[in-house]
């Protein structure tokens, strides 16, 4: 069984990061093994949360799992606290990355054009050295152009916003990154991610569901894990995550749950199987 280290927060309300990731790569086949950055009583959205930052303890995991003779087919990077954190994210990788394994990096740091209010300049600059590491990124258009140094309002201008989110992803690509998602691109009703691979550029879009709902990104990224795994191309695994988040989403819509909670995504999990049993066929 493939095996892959998760490097996230645990958030108990939510459905995001590692809740999300737990359950998604579990039912693909994947042996997912959870190291939290942080734990929170709720994930950050909520009026109210309580975080406990977990740096101090991914020295402890790494010594652990290097006792237990721990390897991964990937590693999976999401919210990080603090510049050591990435730091000791690095002395992970030394630790337990080989050169027949992938690590894809989740650049959390900002959305709508902005940094998130915990993230600083030193710190994002930090999760860009990270990301450059990669094999696989999966930014937010805002995180893009955080990698990039792309001016945000320029980008969300331009006279085709698809094919400057692609340029972005080549530019990322020519960094070094073999796959770029540029994921959740709003234009007009749809909903667009963007897949920039050594094939070219895929554009994968669906209808808007709803507004906007919390771990949706963490839930495309595990897919996308689980994906490349179990044999799929970065390009159909994000069509299956499509596919799961928006019959997720719709169930959601229908319920009038609040989006801090998440999607009601644990019913459509079946649907993630399909890609798992077609790699073995």
């Amino acid at each position: 069984m493939k095996r892959v280290a998760l490097i996230n927060d645990l958030s108990g309300l939510g459905r995001c990061s590692l809740t999300a990731a737990l359950p998604v790569l579990s039912v693909m086949g994947v042996q997912p093994c959870a190291m939290p950055t942080a734990v929170l009583t709720n994930q950050t959205g909520y009026p109210s949360f309580t975080i406990q930052n977990y740096t101090p303890c991914v020295a402890d995991y790494v010594a652990d799992w290097k006792k237990a003779g721990m390897t991964f087919d990937a590693i999976s990077t999401g919210f990080l606290t603090s510049e050591q954190q990435v730091e000791d994210i690095h002395c992970f990788l030394k630790a337990f990355r080989r050169p027949e394994s992938f690590l894809l990096v989740d650049p959390i740091m900002g959305d709508d054009g902005d940094r998130y209010p915990s993230y600083s300049e030193a710190l994002c600059a930090r999760i860009t050295e990270l990301a450059m590491q990669a094999d696989v990124v999966t930014p937010n258009l805002t995180e893009a152009c955080l990698l990039t140094g792309a001016n945000y309002r320029e980008v969300i201008q331009a006279p085709s916003l698809l094919q400057r989110a692609a340029e972005l992803g080549q530019d990322l690509r020519q960094k070094g990154i073999g796959t770029v998602v540029i994921t959740g691109i709003k234009q007009n009703d749809h909903l667009t991610n963007l897949v920039i691979d050594a094939t070219g550029v895929h554009e994968i879009s669906s209808p808007c569901v709803g507004g906007s709902y919390s771990g949706t990104g963490d839930l495309l990224a595990s897919v996308l894990c689980g994906g490349l795994l179990t044999g799929a191309t970065a390009t159909e695994a994000v069509e299956l995550a499509t596919r799961f988040i928006v019959a997720a989403l719709n169930d959601t819509v229908a319920a009038g749950s609040d989006r801090n909670d998440g999607v009601l995504f644990e019913q459509h999990l079946s649907l993630l199987t399909r890609l798992t049993h077609k790699s073995k066929d």
